[in-house]
């Protein structure tokens, strides 16, 4: 069975899997995509973007929050996070410290968690971001909101990428 039909069984293993080999530009992850493309388009993307430290991370945390527990009895929604976070200088990787604001999440069967590293990509995505929301809008998940490196007033390229896009601003 490929990565693909696996991910599309609902296998979150496979889908971390082939996230990280998306992120890594991998020819299997190349494979992957363009066998889950035809699955894409049914999830709604919301970016979040803002200056460091304004709240991006605890308000995507909320925003996870009332999709999964919505009021008035609607029906709870799957939800994709992607968090660009900037790279580490001494492994290239993702820094992981806002994800202690989302901690409430762990163990939410319908919310899938992926931080990313920048790789010194400007605008405040990496290159393999679309390429990961892709993959979990083939899963199934029915919002995926995208969070920014929170780099300032150069990041434009998630308005390219989401259908709605979101500024958080300390207030002042």
């Amino acid at each position: 069975m490929s990565l693909a039909e696996l991910v599309l069984e609902g296998n979150r293993l496979a889908l971390a899997r082939l996230l990280t080999q998306i992120e890594n530009d991998t020819p299997d992850g190349q494979k992957a995509l363009e066998e889950l493309f035809p699955r894409t388009g049914r999830a709604h993307l919301v970016g979040i973007t803002g200056a460091p430290g304004t709240g991006k991370s605890s308000l995507v945390n909320q925003l996870a929050r009332h999709f999964r527990h919505p009021p008035d009895g609607e029906n709870a929604r799957r939800v994709g996070i992607i968090a660009v976070d900037p790279s580490s200088p001494f492994s290239g990787g993702a820094i992981l410290g806002d994800r202690v604001r989302m901690r409430d999440l762990a163990g939410d069967m319908g919310v899938f968690i992926r931080s990313m590293a920048s790789r010194g990509s400007l605008g405040g995505l990496a290159q393999a971001t679309s390429g990961m929301v892709q993959a979990l809008d083939a899963a199934g998940y029915d919002i995926i909101l995208i969070e920014t490196v929170g780099a300032g007033q150069a990041e434009v390229d998630i308005a390219r990428l989401a259908h709605t896009t979101v500024v958080v601003e300390a207030p002042e």
